[in-house]
């Protein structure tokens, strides 16, 4: 089993920064894909930014310029760096680890999503 914890949400004025981190743990043979999706209310998930093991990143129109994903391979570790906050970026950030192949049992490649980690940006 593989397990996503977020970290590093919270409450943060207009303007101001945030990281957060999500650690994949268990037994993890490969990661092809990390990432960071959120859910505002009343609407669709979508996606953040996505980077991929080759470090192949992707960003959603609406962070361009604002945030940096980055990884830690070694500790199966996700980063979301965003500047400039607005309200508008207020959700539930989920991380997102895809095409996993774990080690005991042999398995793979499936898809986690971690629980969540509420950013609220104040006006």
């Amino acid at each position: 089993q593989v397990h996503l914890v977020e970290s590093g949400g919270g409450l943060v004025q207009t303007g101001g920064s945030l990281r957060l981190s999500c650690a994949a743990s268990g037994s993890i043979f490969e990661i092809n894909v990390m990432g960071w999706h959120r859910q505002a209310p009343g609407k669709q998930r979508e996606l953040v930014a996505t980077v991929t093991r080759r470090g192949n990143t992707n960003y959603a129109d609406s962070v361009k310029g604002r945030a940096t994903i980055s990884t830690d391979n070694a500790k199966n570790t996700v980063y979301l760096q965003m500047n400039s906050l607005k309200p508008e970026d207020t959700a539930v950030y989920y991380c997102y680890a895809g095409g996993v192949y774990s080690t005991s049992p042999v398995r793979g490649p499936y898809d986690y999503w971690g629980r969540g980690a509420q950013v609220t940006v104040s006006s």
